[in-house]
């Protein structure tokens, strides 16, 4: 076996396993989200039956709470997740952070979507007028566009628990002021027109009784606005993120040329003699100093005489 910095984690199926028997045990979260989604939708089976046409967008507002605070414990946690998947890789138990990155982050996504899934089949048990491939699709789209940026900010930054709860809850709250979905066509001039970066406004142009109310909705490709809007968080995300790794890296760039350029100078040869002897002067001319090393061999000759 090998040891040190010569030992080397080779990723298995028992990494896989790990991943597994955690996230769907007792404590993984799992079971529990699936328990309250399970008590939440059949309490609004029963409140929400024969619900009337013209509630549409009651019942649509309502679903999509009892989604959104369905998978909102789960996300909350992919903070603490992230802390303790770090540690255990550096404990190696197993063997990519990135390979459990994106695991976590696939089973977010699918358990959204198996949620949205039913929060769609609940619906058209209470109200048959929001059916149709579109309209799941748009339900699916909505619910991911709040869900999405606590998943980035959870598992791809090092934000503490605190700041992704805050800056998680944006998008719902940016929704309630700009989409206009709470009280159609109102709103100051020219702030109002950030509907159009919402896809719960998008949403409510597809729904019926309400549509009319919705204040230059879109007359045709609607879904595909709606689509390319829940994901503006991610976009948004993914542009920061780029922006800061080209920082980062400019910034080593311009650290490692300020380093050496410092390593040409006359007083960084004279240290280096002045420690390490003759030595030094390899190591100058294989960096290619531009100091005059022939003097300072000669000078460290004549010390040495």
């Amino acid at each position: 076996m090998s040891i040190g910095d010569n030992f080397a984690y080779s990723t298995t199926n028992n990494d896989l396993k790990f991943f597994t028997d955690v996230e769907f045990s007792a404590n993984g979260g799992i079971p529990g989200i699936a328990g309250f989604t399970t008590f939440a939708f059949g309490l609004f089976l029963l409140t929400f039956w024969n619900s009337q046409p013209g509630s549409e967008a009651l019942v649509l507002i309502a679903a999509g709470m009892i989604s959104y605070f369905s998978v909102n414990p789960y996300l909350l946690q992919l903070v603490d997740w992230r802390i303790f998947m770090i540690e255990e890789a550096e404990a190696l138990l197993h063997s990519s952070k990135s390979m459990n990155k994106l695991l976590k982050t696939n089973l977010t996504v699918l358990l959204i979507l198996m949620i949205s899934s039913t929060q769609f089949g609940i619906m058209q048990a209470v109200i048959d007028t929001l059916s149709g491939v579109d309209m799941y699709f748009a339900i699916l789209f909505d619910n991911a566009s709040l869900m999405l940026a606590p998943i980035c900010l959870g598992l791809y930054t090092n934000l503490p628990l605190q700041a992704v709860q805050i800056l998680g809850a944006f998008p719902f709250l940016l929704m309630i002021f700009f989409s206009t979905t709470f009280s159609p066509g109102a709103g100051v001039d020219g702030l109002k027109n950030l509907r159009y970066l919402f896809s719960r406004y998008y949403l409510f142009c597809m729904t019926p009784s309400v549509d009319v109310m919705m204040e230059g909705c879109p007359e045709s490709n609607n879904l595909l606005y709606l689509i390319l809007s829940s994901l503006l968080i991610v976009f948004i995300f993914l542009v920061v993120i780029g922006g800061m790794a080209l920082h980062r890296k400019l910034q080593k760039k311009k650290n490692s040329e300020f380093k050496r350029q410092s390593m040409m100078t006359m007083e960084y040869a004279e240290l280096q003699v002045e420690l390490f002897g003759e030595k030094a002067l390899k190591k100058l001319k294989h960096i290619g100093s531009n100091v005059d090393l022939k003097s300072l061999e000669n000078s460290v000759r004549s010390k040495s005489m």
